[in-house]
């Protein structure tokens, strides 16, 4: 078993151990730099628990149906193996990494910001430890998917109304067992699975269409779904947030927030041999450049009307000015995604979720609240900037796709 663990172990987290290291330090300083600022917040053991439990659980599976991840298994199935050691050592070494390199982040922000004592950590950790298990469990049940979302509910219910009293641990203990229980019953062969079919570059070299292979990628891929679903709620509730705020400040910001669609701005990063198919193709620009720009653009001018909408429900006011400047925020958006995909994919990664966390997604966002702190001050000088900033990154784009 721990042969196995070492194999898992450096097939997950790579060569470079030194990189998951130095992210348990940018943790810590993180975690300094907030306590020290003084800024406290009270949340309930119930909602941290909570918090910790969803975005452990949404890691862990995202970790556990990468095709990255199922390539491995494929490849260490071919040799001999002890059922329950194999399958305990894979969950263990892919818990470790959600644990290490998303969980550690957030339990150093919430820990850093708000009221705890050696219960409340000692409960998120068990909260992590009992997520990684259900994720795992939750995956080798599928077929029983009515169990699956019972179990699951029944969990969260838990969480939010015993999280603050006694009987919380033995329900963690419960869970935990249960988990165990289903992973111990068991095989290797369970992880394996990759319903792909053709693969996507040969559906793009058929079809010759880079909307089919959009579109398809997209349904082989639900949890992108999930995400641009999570990002129209958000716009939803942000004129709520905002509600405080001027209408000239508020929507810009909600604009740039919305820009933060990670799984659509990827594709390539995520898809080597896409990349390497079309960076080969003559017309790279009319061919897949444009075709991206305009799906992404689709992608944010959709959330974009759900949080005008939204924001006309709730407060009224919504001007021709606003929907001028949601198409300008959209393009621009596109536009540098795109850039930044093109001429700066991201290399080294070792699983997709790796992709999802990247510091990259923050650049585009970033820009977008530059250029609406600009938009606020002078508007017309912020529309001048952003329309000279999209022919720029087009002008880049089309330099390095001759």
């Amino acid at each position: 078993m721990k042969m196995v663990f070492k194999a898992f172990l450096k097939n997950i987290f790579g060569e470079n151990l030194e990189r998951y290291l130095r992210m348990v330090l940018i943790d810590l300083i993180v975690f300094g730099g907030l306590f020290f600022a003084d800024f406290k917040i009270r949340i309930a053991p119930s909602v941290l628990y909570l918090m910790v439990s969803v975005s452990t659980a949404g890691v862990m599976w995202r970790a556990l149906s990468s095709k990255e991840s199922v390539v491995n298994m494929q490849n260490m199935v071919m040799l001999p193996f002890e059922r329950r050691g194999f399958v305990f050592s894979y969950v263990a070494v892919l818990g470790l990494y959600t644990c290490l390199t998303k969980t550690a982040a957030l339990l150093a922000v919430l820990f850093a910001v708000s009221y705890w004592n050696p219960i409340v950590v000692l409960g998120s950790a068990l909260c992590a430890g009992n997520a990684v298990l259900v994720a795992a469990a939750v995956c080798v049940l599928k077929k029983y998917w009515y169990a699956d979302g019972l179990w699951i509910i029944a969990l969260f219910a838990g969480i939010c109304c015993l999280g603050d009293g006694p009987w919380f641990w033995p329900m963690l203990f419960v869970s935990g067992a249960a988990a165990c229980l289903a992973l111990q019953r068991a095989d290797g062969y369970v992880f394996c699975v990759w319903k792909s079919g053709k693969s996507e570059i040969k559906k793009y070299r058929e079809h010759a269409s880079i909307w089919i292979y959009f579109f398809r990628y997209l349904k082989e891929h639900k949890n992108y779904w999930m995400n641009m679903a999570v990002m129209w709620c958000v716009a939803c509730a942000l004129p709520a947030f905002l509600g405080s705020m001027e209408r000239a400040f508020a929507v810009p910001i909600g604009f740039a927030v919305l820009s933060l669609n990670t799984p659509v701005c990827i594709l390539l990063s995520c898809d080597p041999d896409l990349e390497c198919a079309v960076r080969y193709l003559p017309g790279q620009k009319r061919m897949f450049c444009v075709p991206y720009v305009l799906f992404i653009f689709l992608c944010n001018i959709a959330a974009y009307a759900v949080f005008l909408c939204s924001l006309q429900i709730q407060a009224g006011g919504v001007t021709a000015y606003m929907l001028i400047l949601a198409v300008f925020f959209a393009i621009q958006s596109a536009v540098s995604s795109v850039f930044l995909e093109w001429v700066y994919p991201i290399r080294g990664w070792n699983i997709e979720s790796d992709l999802w966390h990247h510091p990259r997604k923050y650049m585009v966002p970033a820009v977008m609240l530059l250029f609406s702190g600009v938009v606020m001050a002078a508007p017309v000088l912020g529309l001048t900037l952003s329309a000279v900033w999209v022919m720029g990154m087009g002008w880049a784009v089309k330099r390095h796709s001759e």
